[in-house]
């Protein structure tokens, strides 16, 4: 598991990554305590349009800002983007009008959208060993949920000695020690395939996504994950005080469940992907989270909801873990940044639907109706994923190319003449200039 730490790059930009994380956890906190402060009993309306700011932002920014991004080496991108986001989040103590809070949330959130994708697809350039890759991406994972743990606690502990407003000073050291650790390693900065105009280039991701199938399957598990997702964040405060009648401790107590079962997941898949293709292995988790969503409507007690929330949780895990070893395989590592945020645009555009459906449904037709719906959901898109994503999904792929001619560089490595312009061979297959569209299988 933690072999990919033994690389040097990788083990600075991993407590980059770390460090980001719990900054923007302290973030969390601090923001819902500056939106108290603003709007008092309206704090919620606040931090729900701040949260629909946020996934505009993601969907929309994400594929533009990195249609862009390499004109600028990569490593400077980043440090240049943290440097922002440290800016941005010092600007948030002053704020005395609430539509300030949305114009600092929206610049934060778009350097946010900026760096993610930009920051995943420099790994695979870093770890090439696909073994070390998973590790990674497990590790990534583990933050992740450690992060969600780890940071209200910090944030609890600190608010015990200082105003909340000096949170948001920790969320700026998060984001210069970032800076500082991106900036103290050397990273690649492949260049796009082929010369674009801007639309082309905005749109190349979403355009290699789609003509990918098992992109498109994990498109579908997308939806899975944001529905199972959106009724674990939205409503477990509705279940767990609400439906229950129980205390912060208790609701604490239940997401805590839900990480560790996703923290379970991500223990598990490296050695899980050793055994089975990465398929089966995410189907499996899409599954669970259908039927979680089922079973949702037959609990009644805390430990069933403790049992429940853990096994959605690994559901999660085995969804999301692996989606980095998809992307990986299907663009050349020009164009993984774009394919990059056209899955960061994407999976959070199923969150934009899943969130507010959530809490709509919880309010005005209650818990078990709000299960029904998600369950429907997580169920259309496991069977989406199912017809989209072939069972056969080899990485290398026999295909044929017409109009080529002899000599062409891409026709050096072992390409059999047919006659009539036409050439067969067999290599790993990514959406690109010589391949526009993905092969029919019956050729």
């Amino acid at each position: 598991m933690l072999a990919p730490l033994g690389n040097p790059v990788y083990r600075r930009l991993f407590a980059a990554q770390v460090l980001s994380l719990l900054g923007t956890g302290l973030a969390t906190v601090a923001l819902g305590l500056l939106a108290f402060e603003l709007a008092g009993a309206d704090a919620g309306v606040v931090l729900g349009t701040a949260l629909a700011i946020k996934m505009i932002c993601y969907v929309g920014v994400a594929p533009v800002a990195t249609a862009f991004a390499h004109l600028v080496p990569r490593r400077r991108l980043l440090v240049l983007l943290d440097l922002l986001r440290a800016a941005v989040v010092l600007l948030l103590p002053f704020v005395s009008e609430i539509w300030q809070v949305y114009l600092l949330i929206a610049l934060l959130q778009t350097g946010s959208a900026a760096f993610t994708p930009s920051f995943q697809a420099t790994i695979p350039d870093v770890l090439p060993d696909e073994a070390d890759y998973t590790r990674a991406l497990s590790l990534a994972r583990l933050a992740y949920d450690l992060e969600s743990l780890a940071s209200p606690m910090l944030a609890a502990a600190l608010l015990g000695v200082m105003g909340f407003s000096w949170l948001f000073a920790g969320t700026a050291l998060g984001f210069l020690a970032s800076a500082a650790l991106v900036a103290s390693v050397v990273l690649p900065s492949p260049k796009p395939s082929g010369a674009e105009g801007a639309w082309a280039r905005t749109t190349r991701g979403l355009r290699i996504y789609l003509a990918t199938p098992r992109l498109r399957g994990l498109l579908a598990l997308n939806l899975a994950v944001a529905a199972a997702g959106a009724m674990v964040i939205v409503n477990t405060v509705v279940i767990v005080r609400g439906g229950l009648g129980l205390d912060d401790r208790a609701l604490a107590l239940t997401l805590a469940a839900y990480g560790a079962g996703s923290m379970l997941a991500a223990l598990t898949i490296p050695r899980l992907l050793e055994r089975l293709p990465d398929r089966a292995a995410m189907l499996a988790g899409a599954a669970i989270l259908a039927l979680g969503m089922v079973a949702g409507l037959l609990v009644r007690e805390w430990g069933q909801v403790l049992a429940l929330w853990a096994f959605l949780g690994l559901g999660n895990g085995l969804v999301l873990t692996p989606t980095g070893r998809l992307l990986r395989r299907s663009a050349g590592a020009g164009d993984r940044p774009a394919l990059f945020a056209a899955q960061f645009a994407l999976s959070h555009a199923c969150w934009l639907l899943t969130y507010p459906l959530a809490g709509w449904l919880g309010a005005a037709g209650g818990i078990a109706a709000t299960f029904a719906v998600m369950a429907a959901l997580a169920g259309l898109g496991l069977a989406a994923a199912l017809a989209l994503w072939p069972r056969d999904d080899p990485e290398e792929v026999e295909h044929e190319h017409h109009g080529l001619p002899a000599g062409h560089p891409h026709l050096a490595a072992g390409a059999v003449a047919l006659g009539g312009g036409r050439w067969r061979h067999r290599h790993a297959y990514v959406i690109d200039r010589e391949h526009p569209r993905w092969p029919n299988p019956a050729h």
